[in-house]
């Protein structure tokens, strides 16, 4: 777009640098490169669009305001997830009380798919996401968002582990805990004749086990996982930073 040709080129840290200096175009920019990743974290951490969505703008209110204290020790984006997946943790255990299962039935299902996605999805590809979803809702929330961030959206575990800011064994016990949790809940969803911990080729973050399934089109930035508009993005609040 022509209002965004003047960043091309400028580092996500510049730009934080601009808006911290009073740009008041810098941080639309950031929102712009990043927004679709951090709704896909989210949506797959919390399971609910809504709150997703919420989370997301929660985040964003908070780097918005904290960005003077961004102090370059890590990648804008690591910041950013790291601010979006405590969002989503406080509002993962806020919830808690009054939450049940998190896809309980179709439509919780296509809450959480695009519509053109849901329209020509057949039909055991929305049971296998409500299997994914309805398991990963049984696990506690520091290993879901491990499990989101490693096997469904592919970051490396040293990087999930700068975005959740602990070290890269919390990361990886995290993740073999959820795993094993998970492996009686999935193993079905297995491909025929893998055998055991066995499947080639399924990521460079596998283990011996099991792995979470992506959800359907999972990648980082994928299309089907576009959040909220830029426009809808601050409506108060805010995650910690």
């Amino acid at each position: 777009m022509a209002q965004d040709a003047g960043y091309d080129g400028v580092s996500d840290k510049d730009l934080l640098a601009r808006h911290v200096e009073g740009d008041p175009d810098a941080f639309g920019e950031i929102v712009r490169r990043h927004r679709d990743r951090l709704w896909a974290v989210a949506l797959r951490t919390l399971g609910d669009r809504e709150e997703a969505a919420d989370a997301v703008q929660d985040a964003l209110v908070s780097a918005y305001r904290a960005a003077h204290t961004f102090r370059g020790q890590s990648a804008v984006t690591t910041w950013l997830h790291r601010i979006t997946v405590n969002a989503c943790l406080d509002r993962a255990r806020k919830a808690d009380s009054r939450k049940t299962a998190p896809v309980d039935d179709t439509e919780r299902l296509e809450q959480l798919l695009e519509p053109h996605e849901s329209a020509s999805a057949p039909a055991e590809r929305n049971d296998v996401q409500r299997q994914l979803f309805e398991a990963l809702g049984t696990l506690p929330h520091d290993q879901r968002a491990a499990l989101v961030l490693v096997d469904m959206q592919g970051y490396p575990v040293a990087e999930a582990a700068r975005i959740l800011d602990v070290p890269t064994g919390t990361v990886k016990s995290r993740c073999a805990r959820g795993r094993a949790r998970l492996l009686p809940l999935l193993a079905h969803l297995r491909p025929e004749g893998t055998g055991h911990g066995k499947e080639p080729g399924v990521g460079r973050n596998r283990v011996e086990g099991t792995s979470v399934p992506p959800a359907t089109g999972a990648s980082r930035g994928s299309p089907e996982d576009a959040g909220p508009s830029d426009s809808a993005v601050v409506k108060g609040g805010g995650g910690r930073a």
